[in-house]
């Protein structure tokens, strides 16, 4: 029972499952936000039954990322208490701003959105939902501001062996940061606004509240096309930013031995032998690794066996080829999800402009029930990639991974801890699923009860309402 591999199983899972919630609360948020809006600005009723109705898989949703984000934050202590001691006054800081600041607020504003209907006034509610938005934002920013001093360290001085923090603005405007997060955030706002599609399009398969669906699905596939199309752009240039500033991840996403010719073509799909450092077999678009790395077609980019004998004269002897094929495929994968989420939000799109969005077009609203999956599969391929690309660091260039563990927690504590936490995560998954199907098959018409005064002299008003 390996310590390291087990602890690594264990945060990527903990992890992945995690991330399966945060970009639903924060691209629901949003678009809340956006229908109580446009109810308060045009009066329509509907508009609120939509904002009511998608707020319950909202709070639902941040129920259960709050539960999971708590164990995730602890394996900092419990699993990784080395990386915790070095980098702790650096990466702390933004976690605790990230809690103390943004968590709160999101809480706060939440109890306000949901207890303040018809107690607050339309605009100081909506103010309630949008600063909800904002909150979940923001986290994802302290939360990746933390995320990327470990891809790129700055703001730092070493001073007795640890990592200490003497820049708050580097670590707050870490190029790395700019990068990653319109691109994460984006993600989130696709991720909300196809799961809103695809329960959208189910209900209208079925002929159930037809209107109402139908303009939950109209919004929802206008912000997909929109937030689809931008994360493909964000992701660009910071896939431009990683070639200058972590070449080797790039080079093991591109599955790039030697360096490439100028143009440097685009490898499609090959055959990965990682033993001999070699691909069998490769198919490839000419000119567009040079068009992606520099966005021009003339360049060349360097290969992992030259970046290999690079970082062994700066950091020393060592192995600093992450896993190939796994940082390979991931990245793929992500780039095909979201290619489909640009072209099925591109037809969404086309067939609202032509007011063909009706129970005709089976196959697509069918398509698009499935399709609910796809921003979770580009999150967690992108994800798997920007962490197992950066191997064998923790924080790259400073500490390794192996020596970021907790030295006296033994193999079997992690893989009785991993047992545990797959345990709680599949009820709280099979809790969570049960409830999201219960609200979508209720609908948004709630059960209307009869309201009874409690003024017992209120003669008039009992008698009404008893007849």
């Amino acid at each position: 029972m390996d310590t390291l591999i087990l602890s690594r199983i264990q945060f990527a899972s903990t992890t992945i499952f995690h991330f399966f919630f945060v970009p639903v609360s924060i691209g629901l948020a949003l678009l809340i936000a956006i229908m109580e809006t446009m109810y308060v600005v045009k009066g329509n009723e509907e508009y609120k039954k939509m904002a009511k109705f998608w707020g319950k898989l909202f709070l639902i949703n941040f129920a259960v990322g709050v539960v999971t984000g708590i164990i995730q934050e602890f394996q900092f202590g419990m699993n990784w208490s080395n990386y915790s001691r070095f980098v702790g006054d650096v990466f702390g800081a933004p976690l605790a701003i990230e809690a103390l600041l943004a968590f709160f607020m999101e809480s706060t504003f939440i109890g306000l959105w949901i207890f303040g209907w018809e107690r607050l006034s339309k605009k100081v509610h909506l103010l309630c939902i949008w600063l909800v938005a904002i909150g979940t934002t923001m986290s994802a920013f302290w939360i990746l501001a933390a995320n990327s001093f470990m891809q790129r360290p700055v703001g730092f001085q070493i001073n007795n062996g640890r990592a200490e923090m003497n820049d708050f603005f580097a670590l707050i405007t870490n190029g790395q940061l700019l990068v990653e997060f319109p691109h994460t955030v984006l993600g989130a706002f696709a991720t909300g606004a196809f799961l809103i599609t695809g329960v959208s399009a189910y209900k209208m398969l079925r002929r159930q509240d037809f209107e109402f669906f139908k303009k939950s699905f109209k919004l929802g596939i206008v912000v997909a096309l929109i937030s689809s199309f931008l994360v493909a752009i964000f992701g660009h240039q910071q896939a431009q930013y990683l070639v200058h500033t972590q070449p080797m991840k790039m080079a093991a996403a591109e599955s790039l031995w030697e360096r490439s010719e100028d143009p440097a073509p685009w490898t499609v799909i090959a055959s990965i032998d990682p033993d001999k450092q070699e691909n069998k077999m490769e198919v490839k678009i000419p000119y567009l690794l040079s068009f992606l790395s520099y966005s021009k077609f003339s360049g060349d980019v360097k290969g992992m066996k030259e970046l290999q004998a690079e970082y062994e004269q700066t950091y020393g002897p060592g192995d600093y080829i992450p896993p190939v094929r796994t940082t390979f495929w991931s990245f793929r994968i992500m780039v095909a999800a979201g290619s489909l989420m640009i072209v099925l939000g591109l037809y969404g799109v086309w067939l609202m402009a032509r007011k063909k969005l009706d129970q005709k077009n089976t196959w697509f609203m069918r398509f698009m029930l499935y399709a609910i999956s796809l921003p979770f599969i580009a999150n967690t391929a992108g994800w798997i990639m920007t962490e197992i690309g950066r191997q064998p660091w923790t924080v790259f260039g400073l500490m390794t991974t192996e020596d970021s563990i907790s030295p006296s927690v033994s193999g079997g504590s992690v893989l009785f801890s991993l047992i545990a936490f797959s345990a709680i995560y599949t009820v709280l998954a099979i809790v969570m699923v049960y409830l999201f199907v219960r609200v979508i098959k209720k609908g948004p018409n709630e059960d209307v009860t009869v309201r009874v005064s409690h003024d017992p002299f209120d003669k008039e008003e009992r008698h009404a309402l008893t007849q």
